[in-house]
């Protein structure tokens, strides 16, 4: 069995590039309000990593971001509205993530083994911990979860079509293709939650070089049968 290499994941939740950004031919003001209000989320999901979701605050928030209560409040009335634009946010970082660390060269010529480093450093990014925060506290949180849920399955539908779009060498093999990205999601997702409460091990690489061995398998065993 082929020896793996080093995975990493990223240690910090990038700046709210998506948010910031203004429409063309804004003003100054219209600038400035942009970037505030990226500033308050990224700070709200830094607090959700850091705090968890019951001991988040608007107050918190607003310490985090290095804005009075009153100014985060002029921006996200409520704690609720600064969720839904968090929740907004990492959803489409998560996407951009994804497709860019598929289509960034790596020198790696094996795409099973680059597909399942870039979905393993997904999961293992600050972004993802919050994501998780939040869907086991809307668990027991009726207004969370009325946020997340349609947000969620909006998510994985534009989650299919990226996954689809950067590997198009599985295409023509839909039913083994979403087989895979089941097995690669169920299996890193959960490995990932594991190691919020333990450190990563041998054995722990071991399980995914055998995911990628099984992946290889698949890919094999729908080609054999076109």
């Amino acid at each position: 069995m082929a020896k793996r290499s080093n995975r990493r994941a990223g240690a910090r939740i990038e700046a709210s590039d998506d948010l910031a950004g203004p429409p063309a031919g804004s003003g100054w003001q219209a600038q400035k309000s942009a970037s505030t209000r990226g500033l308050i989320v990224d700070s709200a999901i830094k607090c959700f990593v850091d705090l968890g979701y019951a001991r988040t605050t608007t107050t918190a928030i607003a310490e985090r971001a290095g804005l009075s209560r009153g100014a985060m409040l002029h921006h996200f009335p409520s704690k609720i509205d600064v969720v839904r634009a968090a929740v907004d946010h990492l959803h489409a970082k998560r996407l951009k993530a994804l497709r860019k660390a598929m289509m960034r060269p790596s020198g790696e010529t094996d795409r099973v083994r680059q597909g399942v480093d870039a979905y393993w450093a997904h999961v293992k990014h600050p972004m993802f911990v919050a994501f998780f925060e939040l869907s086991v506290a809307a668990r027991t949180d009726a207004e969370l979860s009325s946020i997340l849920r349609p947000a969620q399955e909006a998510f994985e539908r534009d989650w299919n079509k990226t996954t689809q779009e950067v590997f198009p060498e599985w295409r023509g093999n839909q039913e083994a293709f979403e087989l895979g990205l089941d097995l690669s999601r169920y299996l890193l997702e959960g490995m990932a939650i594991s190691f919020l409460t333990h450190k990563e091990t041998e054995r722990d690489k071991r399980v995914l070089q055998y995911l990628e061995d099984k992946l290889r398998e698949l890919r094999r065993l729908a080609s054999s049968k076109t």
